[in-house]
């Protein structure tokens, strides 16, 4: 008993160390949880590492988060996969919380430096459209695919649209690509995940299936706000795929008919959460905590935090000990390719509106925000950094 809480520490502290230092999104920390978890601790093999990286990109959800839980569970069961969790998310999330609770108080007086926080929001999201869209749409059928996801965000108003759209949209990659032959991957038996037993992967599948269900139902007879927000965060955490940057639109798409937060708040918070280490889904606690009114805000962030994160944790939980079985489904390749073509749609839906009809209202400001990407796509600076000079330029330039 004592090895396996000594084993849940390590696990803890070392993902804490990497949630302090992770700077540059999930395709940065899996570089870092490589040379940490592989080369440094050899906690997980190259195979392993690998096959493990491969199911969090098949799976809905955080990444570089998943596969943190992942090597978490393999080390230390369900709670090694909690305290990695916890340790890599703890950082940001904090520093989001602080920010949302110091928000109202900080932009009284000036906003010049609010406004900078929008126009890198701007830069940032059109660095993520172009890459995805260069990974994600090569061919015709799925640019197809992406504008008709952007015509649909904006044709149907409803909060359920973005979850509409994936499922359709994987249908589609399942058609169009139905005979596309898909090469099965080998895996390391070693990832049969010892510490996690079947039965405990299928009761951790039926109660993410069982909160999908049943948390709408339970909210239509609810009048609170609780419970509607962890609704939400934990719908989204079900179903968004292509990572931190498609939680923008998904969020915003769920708060524009509920009328919690003001655009502005929305996007300044986005624009902030790439100045914090570690995943860009604890955007979730600043948007919970806006929401949150005096003693309630820290409340509320938590209840965002863990909706939005808990479905990753159930369905790696789910999936680890039925890994070898889940590479041999060959359609979950085909539907991936529809799904993610539908993300570069609404990220570039998200892009245009909130973010750039919100943050870009001057010529000035288009020209910072063009200065901004430049600086993030040419000049290959960290985001933190630009952040940091956004928000100096606009008290600057900005503040009346």
């Amino acid at each position: 008993m004592w090895r396996r809480w000594r084993s849940v520490g390590g696990v803890f502290v070392t993902a804490l160390k990497l949630g302090l230092t992770s700077f540059g999104g999930p395709v940065a920390h899996i570089g870092f949880f490589h040379k940490e978890y592989v080369e440094r601790l050899k906690w997980v093999n190259e195979t392993q590492f690998g096959n493990l990286n491969a199911l969090c990109q098949i799976m809905p959800g955080p990444s570089s988060s998943q596969l943190g839980i992942g090597i978490g569970m393999l080390r230390a069961g369900w709670l090694g996969g909690a305290a990695a969790w916890l340790g890599f998310t703890l950082p940001s999330a904090c520093l989001l919380l602080s920010f949302a609770l110091g928000l109202e108080t900080w932009s009284s007086g000036q906003t010049g430096w609010l406004q900078g926080l929008l126009l890198v929001a701007v830069a940032v999201v059109a660095h993520a459209v172009w890459g995805m869209a260069k990974h994600f749409t090569p061919d015709r059928e799925r640019m197809s695919i992406a504008v008709a996801a952007l015509a649909a965000s904006y044709f149907f108003a409803s909060p359920y649209i973005g979850v509409v759209i994936m499922l359709i949209a994987a249908c589609a990659g399942c058609w169009l690509y139905r005979n596309e032959d898909i090469k099965v991957k080998p895996v390391d038996h070693e990832m049969n995940a010892p510490l996690i037993s079947r039965t405990s992967g299928i009761v951790s599948l039926g109660v993410l299936i069982g909160g999908l269900c049943l948390l709408p139902w339970l909210v239509s007879w609810s009048s609170g706000i609780a419970l509607s927000l962890f609704d939400m965060m934990f719908r989204t955490g079900s179903l968004v795929f292509g990572g931190g940057h498609v939680v923008l639109p998904l969020i915003k798409s769920e708060l524009a008919h509920m009328g919690w937060l003001t655009e502005e708040t929305i996007v300044a918070g986005y624009g902030a959460a790439q100045a914090v280490p570690g995943p860009l889904f604890t955007y979730a606690a600043y948007i919970g905590a806006s929401i949150g009114n005096g003693g309630q805000a820290i409340l509320f962030g938590m209840i965002a935090l863990v909706g939005i994160f808990l479905p990753s944790y159930l369905m790696m939980g789910a999936a680890l000990p039925f890994i070898e079985h889940i590479y041999r489904i060959v359609w979950i390749s085909r539907a991936l390719k529809g799904a993610n073509a539908a993300v570069v749609g609404l990220l570039i839906a998200a892009w245009y509106d909130p973010i750039f009809t919100t943050a870009v209202q001057t010529p000035l400001q288009f020209v910072v925000a063009v200065t901004a990407l430049v600086l993030l796509v040419y000049w290959k600076l960290p985001s933190w950094s630009i952040v940091i000079a956004a928000a100096l330029t606009g008290s600057l330039l900005f503040t009346p």
